[in-house]
């Protein structure tokens, strides 16, 4: 984990290390920048998942996050719990992704064997 306090140095860090994190939370309130343009930052130059938070529960202002590509919108105070489930997602979604490149790459690793069709010809079974 790493924290930030300025949205700027997040934003270094996250493009210095595209592949080291595996999930970003933003305030929506932060001094140097506002959340909603670190959220475009992200969307648009990395493939993470982005929750947004903040004191302001106001309709708009979670609607405006998850339009724009936050996957979660969480009011403050933060509760441990809700913490620990986001966590519990992120892991779930990295062994499928690591399931499913270990499935495409059997793939293209088994070969077909050559020889006589299993028919017992060359040519493809007729059809009635």
């Amino acid at each position: 984990m790493t924290t930030c306090c300025l949205a700027r140095e997040g934003l270094n860090s996250l493009r210095e290390r595209k592949d080291g994190f595996d999930i970003v939370i933003n305030d929506v309130n932060m001094p140097d920048m506002d959340g909603f343009k670190l959220l475009e930052h992200v969307g648009l130059e990395m493939d993470l998942l982005v929750i947004m938070m903040s004191v302001d529960g106001e309709t708009s202002k979670v609607m405006r996050g998850v339009q724009h590509g936050a996957c979660d919108y969480l009011l403050k105070p933060i509760r441990m719990k809700e913490l620990r489930h986001i966590w519990q997602h992120v892991f779930r979604k990295r062994i499928h992704e690591t399931n499913n490149v270990k499935q495409v790459e059997g793939k293209k690793n088994h070969k077909r064997p050559s020889g006589p069709n299993p028919v017992g010809n060359d040519r493809p079974p007729s059809r009635p």
